[in-house]
């Protein structure tokens, strides 16, 4: 699904088959999930292809490495270019590019400095699909902030993601919905969530939940539409009173939600302004709409 016997991956300063690339046993990584990783999309644009907000991605990519002590020896500027030789190797323009910096042999609980970069990249659809999604909440919670640093994008992390989104569809649901500690709304496993309430849109303010990229985006479209956007902490039952909802994130890119807990939402998706930064988002990735926001 993934890779096939013509794939390649970038390892540690080399172009090389995927089926060749190893890694470790005794990985940090692997054992402790101590790794930080990216999501990021390329679009075939009229004017070539183009990979969306790849020097955000990246600075996050430092931030997250920074976060849990692992050296960063690279460059925005020279992932972003590796990231186009990737994609031109493999003969790849809509895609899915996994860069992942992950540690070598340390079966202790403390930094090393031998890290590695594995940089993958394949066709990709819509993580969460097209139709609107059947939601729930999750049993699961957000991990407390003061327990690791929950702006980061960390291997281990998603644990938690695994989690819910399992039992989410063991239950006939699509996707899942978290809280934080606190028992406010937080994010999907995957994705920031946003409610539509009289033309208003409503998100969970950042302290809880990943500094999605695709959520500024989504700001900044707002902005543009001259949509009111407001952060702020609501409990669960407050989305009982929505309009319509949606999911957002880099693999989902803006994802509509038509029902919660088997409540279905009363605004048709095609009348809500939820659905307008959708379409706009679409132009925005696919058409090239706003040069500046690729590298």
């Amino acid at each position: 699904m993934y890779y096939n016997a013509d794939s390649k991956v970038y390892l540690d300063g080399a172009f090389i088959p995927a089926r060749e690339a190893q890694t470790d046993l005794y990985s940090q990584t692997l054992h402790y999930g101590s790794g930080v990783f990216e999501g990021i999309r390329s679009y075939d644009t009229p004017d070539g292809v183009r990979i969306f907000k790849a020097k955000e991605h990246y600075e996050r990519l430092k931030y997250s490495a920074e976060s849990m002590h692992m050296p960063f020896p690279w460059t925005v500027e020279e992932l972003t270019k590796i990231s186009y030789d990737l994609l031109e190797i493999n003969q790849l323009k809509d895609a899915y590019i996994r860069p992942l910096i992950y540690l070598g042999a340390n079966m202790s609980l403390t930094p090393t400095n031998e890290v590695h970069l594995v940089m993958m990249a394949w066709e990709w659809g819509k993580y969460l699909g097209d139709k609107l999604l059947n939601i729930m909440l999750s049993s699961y919670q957000r991990p407390n902030p003061k327990s690791c640093h929950v702006q980061a994008k960390v291997v281990g992390h998603y644990t938690n993601s695994i989690l819910a989104t399992t039992e989410a569809k063991q239950k006939g649901f699509d996707e899942a919905l978290l809280t934080d500690i606190n028992g406010y709304v937080a994010e999907g496993p995957g994705a920031n969530f946003f409610y539509e309430k009289d033309g208003k849109l409503v998100t969970a303010p950042l302290g809880n939940i990943l500094s999605g990229i695709t959520r500024a985006t989504v700001f900044e479209i707002a902005k543009e539409l001259e949509i009111e956007v407001e952060e702020r902490f609501f409990k669960p039952e407050e989305i009982y009173s929505a309009d319509i909802a949606f999911f957002c994130g880099t693999a989902a890119e803006v994802i509509g939600i038509g029902k919660y807990n088997e409540h279905v939402f009363p605004m048709k998706w095609e009348d809500s302004n939820s659905q307008l930064i959708q379409r706009k988002y679409k132009r925005r990735v696919a058409f090239n709409e706003y040069k500046e926001f690729y590298i």
